[in-house]
């Protein structure tokens, strides 16, 4: 059995923060703990725009507190986003996401992230195999 504690992991490597500081990440569990998926806790700050397309992975966001909107390129829909909305990218949508009032969000990736990943300049990670 794993227990982690958000707070506690917030204070070591586990807390991810973009070099752009729209947001950090605290992923609560990862690749490594053995499952298929990995947790995070995300936070998306107040006033930003973050480019992002997940090509290789599946992710399921649930936002806890907060206010944004989540925009696909392919066709420019916009979805508000409140606290009890989770939105799937399930067609691992080119999307841009937006906070009004910084967003906390509930993250599963699928395949789990190791923790070490870094956006690339098209928003996406890398393949899992890549490392």
């Amino acid at each position: 059995m794993i227990v982690r504690n958000l707070e506690e992991c917030r204070k070591t490597d586990r807390l991810v923060k973009a070099e752009n500081g729209n947001w950090d990440s605290t992923r609560l569990s990862l690749a490594d703990d053995g499952g298929n998926c990995s947790f995070h806790i995300t936070r998306i700050y107040e006033g930003t725009e973050t480019h992002i397309h997940y090509k290789h992975h599946f992710e399921a966001v649930y936002c806890i507190e907060g206010e944004g909107e989540v925009e696909t390129l392919a066709d420019g829909k916009i979805w508000p986003i409140k606290p009890g909305d989770i939105y799937i990218l399930d067609q691992h949508d080119e999307h841009l996401l937006r906070a009004h009032k910084t967003m906390h969000l509930a993250c599963v990736f699928t395949p789990g992230l190791s923790g070490k990943e870094v956006h690339r300049e098209d928003g996406s990670y890398a393949p899992a195999d890549e490392g």
